[in-house]
């Protein structure tokens, strides 16, 4: 049902079942005392292997496994080409941390026992060729015990447990849709769901087009750089928390919205930083803004030089303000002296036009708990460590201070 609503989107479905080891020739012998269904039955190095060509778009060929002979060669691979979205399934799946840790999305299916057994008994006398006797005596013996082991303890790490499975038909819509909203999103965003970049429409292309355009005069680039961070500044005033208010409308009615977070102020990261503060200051009327200054020495040094905090930091939510996330070593030394002075790490909504996937892999690995809100996600960083198509030197832009 999930592959016929992704029907415009390339999906491709990799089955455990395809890694069965093959049986040696003792093993054939006594193949009733095989137990399928334990997770030493799999080669999950080989899916590894598989999964891991696929995540880097290659294509790879996966075994037909033949449940008769119990051989992986008996009939020939199935290619499978890199896809939009890989759906891996399997009963043991998610007992392997390797193979979990692959995963965006852990759906466990949770079906009636009666229903399961109705289910296994009609595909292995039907699709397996086996009698009746012997499939129940393989569920007294294997099955059962293999789920109260293996299977039924995973439940735990799976992040949607579904009942009824393919006619839970809420269910399947949600998951369609969270898929096709990641799809949407920008490769980093699917990794990190602590990072958001607000969607993009012709008016922000535009706006960064003239802003990033090296010929834009100081007062073309100063006007349309503020419209750009009064937008990220909206929509990380949006990530704040929110309690529900109700007030009496001039006709007499009443309306039931939220009241704006209280406890909040603004830390900028001298000098560019101080670019948004205007915008933060248009949204918040009388916010406290701190100062951070933090000296580059050489590619990657870094050095505190001054910083100028709120005494009451700690009780706050902190909006972090750098239009610019290049390495992203400024950012993690503000960030940890923030931490320092008391701020929860989930506290912290670091606000920037533009971020370089370094980064962001930098920040979000070392806070995996604070926002990240940006315009647009750069290429990377050149030789010198300067972000790329990037803006310039947005600073010395943007103050008129630059050369030229």
């Amino acid at each position: 049902m999930i592959i016929q609503q992704l029907h415009d989107q390339r999906v491709v479905v990799v089955n455990q079942d395809s890694f069965y080891h093959n049986l040696t020739e003792e093993e054939l012998g006594r193949v009733n005392e095989c137990n399928f269904d334990h997770p030493d039955a799999f080669d999950t190095e080989e899916l590894l292997s598989t999964m891991d060509n696929l995540r880097r778009g290659k294509a790879v060929d996966i075994p037909n496994y033949d449940f008769k002979s119990y051989k992986n060669n008996v009939f020939p691979a199935r290619r499978v080409n890199p896809s939009d979205v890989i759906i891996l399934e399997g009963i043991l799946i998610f007992h392997d941390p390797r193979v979990r840790v692959l995963m965006n999305m852990k759906i466990f299916v949770d079906t009636d026992a009666d229903v399961r057994l109705a289910r296994r008994i009609r595909r292995d006398t039907g699709e397996k060729g086996r009698d009746i006797g012997t499939v129940l005596d393989q569920y007294s013996k294997f099955v059962k015990p293999a789920f109260d082991d293996f299977i039924l303890p995973t439940k735990k790490y799976a992040d949607i447990i579904i009942p009824r499975g393919g006619d839970n038909h809420v269910a399947v819509d949600l998951i369609v849709q969270h898929i096709r909203t990641k799809l949407g999103q920008h490769d980093l965003c699917k990794i990190y769901p602590n990072l958001y970049v607000i969607q993009t429409t012709f008016q922000i292309r535009g706006m960064h087009t003239l802003i990033r355009d090296a010929q834009t005069t100081k007062h073309d680039f100063v006007f349309y750089a503020d419209r750009l961070i009064r937008l990220v500044v909206e929509h990380g005033l949006g990530h704040l928390p929110f309690t529900e208010k109700q007030v009496i409308t001039p006709t007499g009615s009443v309306y039931t919205g939220v009241d704006f977070c209280k406890r909040l102020c603004g830390v900028s990261i001298i000098r560019s930083g101080e670019s948004m503060e205007n915008a933060l200051r248009a949204c918040c009327k009388g916010i406290k803004i701190g100062k951070i200054l933090i000296h580059r020495e050489g590619d990657n040094g870094q050095q505190l030089i001054y910083e100028k905090l709120p005494q009451d930091i700690s009780d706050r939510h902190v909006l972090l303000l750098d239009p610019i996330l290049g390495t992203g070593n400024s950012a993690v030394q503000a960030i940890s002296l923030l931490i320092k002075k008391g701020v929860p790490e989930g506290n912290i909504i670091f606000l920037n036009l533009i971020s370089a996937p370094q980064g962001v892999h930098m920040v979000c690995k070392s806070f995996p708990r604070i926002k990240i809100v940006t315009s647009e996600i750069e290429t990377g960083l050149n030789k010198d460590f300067r972000v790329i198509p990037g803006m310039g030197e947005f600073g010395d832009r943007y103050f008129g201070t630059d050369d030229e």
